[in-house]
């Protein structure tokens, strides 16, 4: 490692102690702009990866909530406001028990650079409370969304900060929080995404993310001269992710052979399609975090707390929850003969593994594969801006042609002397030169 790149990162670690999913992201971003940031003496001077690196404000505070037997319960609640430069701060609303200020600030940083890289006016935030909605009457749900707005509502508006779902909010956990945002403001604007379609949500949302990475992919595999079609794609994960990949693999010609939960994985040598997608859908909705009722149900391989990245496959998608894929999975997807790994989760496969991939096989960074869900995110603020309301197949095609100018950024930043594409240094320098601009015309602020 360069001396210079080393101070720097030994700054970081210092100044963020014991964050180590911050500290990796970073690292990451760092690791492969910093040549071209050495190449740009004028972003040196202003300082601005050091800058970029900060977030332009932390706002934490405690949610008091009262469960169905009258017990009160507290909770943390974050919202990691990471960089306005682009546009009002974007990202979503995390309620997980693994929901740390580490854990944010690494998904704010990650936000800004995929924001950046949809080319929609969007800086980016992220943010949740260490509260799990697992378990929890829809009446506990609500008090506790109340609360965490009534405090949550003072810093966010449709040109402040527009917040969306993540792990643990869904449609439902959206409207109570927009409800209450409502009452509290005595206005009816845009401030979230992902809001249900009779108040002003967009089509294809909460597929949006999936449907993004296949886009992706296809788009890397084109590259190539090669196609999705009769490809096996190994997917982790069942929820709004997963679906959405699913459903747009099918579509275009793929076979999808697996699907994961916390109890295991599901290998279905068929082919995952159809109603199995929509009974996987309704199990997810159905608070049944499982999926061995799958394989139950539809005679699959059911592989008890394991993960499917054991299964020879074309192309594996992490679509669950950072660092699912690591060292020794790529290791054995590469002997069996995958030829692509693509992240549909944030920070899907550990640093390890994503070298490795990324060395011997086609490899798609989160900050590129995953910028789906918030491209259409942003479609739906500029409905909710003009009082439209687009099509389905309008969204779906504004989608297509968002991640196909994604991965044409990335692939012209990407460029290396061999040839090859690396997606990696693509997406970071990107992601890293709108925002950077940005910073320069607006001054030191």
């Amino acid at each position: 490692m360069d001396s210079k790149l080393k101070e720097f990162m030994n700054t970081v670690r210092m100044n963020n102690p014991g964050e180590e999913e911050f500290l990796q992201a970073v690292q990451e971003v760092v690791e492969t702009i910093w040549e071209f940031y050495q190449e740009n003496p004028r972003y040196k001077k202003a300082r601005i990866l050091e800058r970029m690196i900060e977030p332009e404000r932390v706002i934490i505070f405690r949610v008091p909530w009262m469960d169905d037997n009258g017990d009160v319960h507290v909770n943390r609640g974050f919202r990691v406001e990471y960089n306005s430069a682009i546009g009002p701060y974007k990202g979503g609303l995390r309620f997980h028990s693994s929901v740390s200020l580490s854990s944010l600030k690494f998904l704010g940083f990650e936000q800004t650079f995929k924001n950046s890289l949809t080319s929609l006016p969007m800086g980016g935030g992220k943010g949740g409370s260490d509260f799990n909605t697992r378990g929890k009457s829809d009446a506990e749900i609500m008090r506790f969304c109340q609360s965490f707005m009534s405090e949550l509502y003072r810093h966010i508006g449709p040109n402040t900060d527009v917040p969306a779902g993540d792990i643990g909010v869904g449609s439902r956990e959206i409207g109570y929080l927009y409800g209450m945002y409502k009452k509290l403001k005595n206005e009816f604007t845009g401030v979230f995404t992902g809001k249900g379609r009779e108040y002003g949500g967009s089509l294809i949302r909460p597929e949006a993310t999936g449907f993004g990475a296949i886009y992706f992919v296809r788009e890397m595999l084109a590259l190539q001269n090669e196609s999705l079609k009769n490809k096996t794609i190994a997917l982790s994960g069942f929820g709004n992710v997963a679906w959405g990949a699913a459903t747009k693999a099918v579509e275009l010609g793929a076979k999808v052979v697996t699907i994961s939960g916390p109890d295991g994985y599901i290998y279905d040598k068929d082919g995952i399609s159809g109603e199995k997608i929509d009974y996987l859908l309704w199990l997810r909705n159905s608070n049944m975090d499982v999926v061995k009722p799958y394989a139950e149900k539809y005679g699959a391989q059911f592989f008890e707390m394991k993960k499917p990245w054991e299964q020879k496959v074309d192309i594996a998608i992490p679509c669950a929850i950072q660092n699912e894929l690591n060292e020794e999975d790529a290791k054995t997807l590469i002997s069996n003969g995958c030829q692509l790994i693509a992240e549909a989760s944030n920070m899907g496969c550990t640093a390890e593994a994503a070298t490795l991939a990324a060395k011997e096989i086609l490899f798609g960074p989160g900050k590129a594969v995953n910028a789906g869900g918030v491209a259409v995110s942003g479609l739906e603020m500029t409905q909710n801006s003009m009082r439209i309301d687009w099509t389905r197949e309008e969204v779906d095609e504004k989608l297509n042609q968002i991640m196909t100018n994604i991965h044409n950024t990335c692939v012209k930043f990407g460029q290396q002397h061999t040839g090859k594409i690396n997606y990696i240094k693509g997406a970071n320098i990107g992601g890293f030169v709108k925002v950077a601009e940005a910073m320069m015309a607006q001054g030191l602020v």
